[in-house]
This record gives C-alpha cells, sequence and structure tokens, in this order.
C-alpha cells in the first residue's frame, strides 16, 4: 500500500526524465546564447565581436567535450537502468539543485558587475553552447528509448 507521500508524488517514466533534462540544458543554453549574441550585436565594431564570439566557441568545444558530456552520462546512467516510475524532479540529482542555485546567484551576479560585456559573452557562449551541444546526447537516447519501446 502506498503511504500518502508515494500517492502524490509526482512520477513519470525514465525516459521523460532523459526529455526533460535534455529540454532543460537546451532552454538555458540557448538563454545564455541570447544574452551573449545581444550583448555582442549592441558591441561596437572596434571590440571585435567576431573575435570574443570566436573565443567563446572554442571554450564551448572543450566544457562540452571535457566537462559536460561527462556529467550527461552520469546523469543518464542513474536515470535509465531503474525501472519504473520516478520522482518528476530527479532527472537532477539532488545535491545538483544547490549547485545550480549557486550557478544562478554566479550568473546575477556576472551579469550585475562591471565586467565589460563582451568578456561575458565569452563565458556565456561557452557555456551556452556548450549545454546545447551536450543536450543533444540526451536528445538521441530518449528518441532510441522511444524507438526501442516500440519495437517491443
Amino acid at each position: 500500500m502506498k503511504t500518502n507521500i508515494e500517492k502524490y508524488k509526482p512520477a513519470v517514466p525514465g525516459k521523460v526524465l532523459v526529455l526533460m533534462a535534455g529540454t532543460a540544458w537546451v532552454c538555458v543554453g540557448l538563454m545564455l546564447l541570447s544574452s551573449a549574441g545581444m550583448w555582442l550585436y549592441a558591441a561596437s565594431p572596434e571590440t571585435s565581436p567576431y573575435a570574443f564570439a570566436a573565443v567563446g566557441i572554442a571554450l564551448a568545444l572543450l566544457v562540452h567535450h571535457f566537462g559536460f558530456l561527462r556529467i550527461v552520462d552520469g546523469n543518464l546512467r542513474r536515470i535509465l537502468p531503474a525501472g519504473g516510475k520516478k520522482c518528476l524532479f530527479s532527472f537532477v540529482p539532488w545535491k545538483s539543485y544547490l549547485i545550480i542555485v549557486f550557478m544562478v546567484i554566479l550568473g546575477l551576479l556576472l551579469r550585475y558587475s562591471a565586467i565589460p560585456r563582451p568578456y561575458l559573452a565569452v563565458c556565456y557562449i561557452a557555456i551556452g553552447l556548450a549545454l546545447v551541444l551536450s543536450s543533444i546526447r540526451y536528445m538521441r537516447v530518449f528518441f532510441r528509448e522511444i524507438r526501442n519501446a516500440r519495437s517491443v
């Protein structure tokens, strides 16, 4: 018999958690890229906005490959093997919610700091593009899970 807490817990299949994680990463990445794009668009041509964008893209590839893909793989290893339904909010481990809060606060502090926007745009492009690129793995796994469910 389920307890009251279990009865009202929002539970979904693992593949939905994978979709939610991928969607969250894409949305946050696009938000960061949008801010960076507006800052570089507003920058004067003398500041070489294309150079700042190129540095951000190069850093994004490094962050994606050496950082975020490991996080994605760890999340997928945690989400997928457990059968049945899991809590809707478990697409991110609990300790990661603390990291997310810290990153949001840090992002707000940076946004309102005296650091010139083109330099911030490099960081925003690096993190934003790395998030979008890494979310592709979530989406690929989600569609594979859908395809496998149909073939069974």
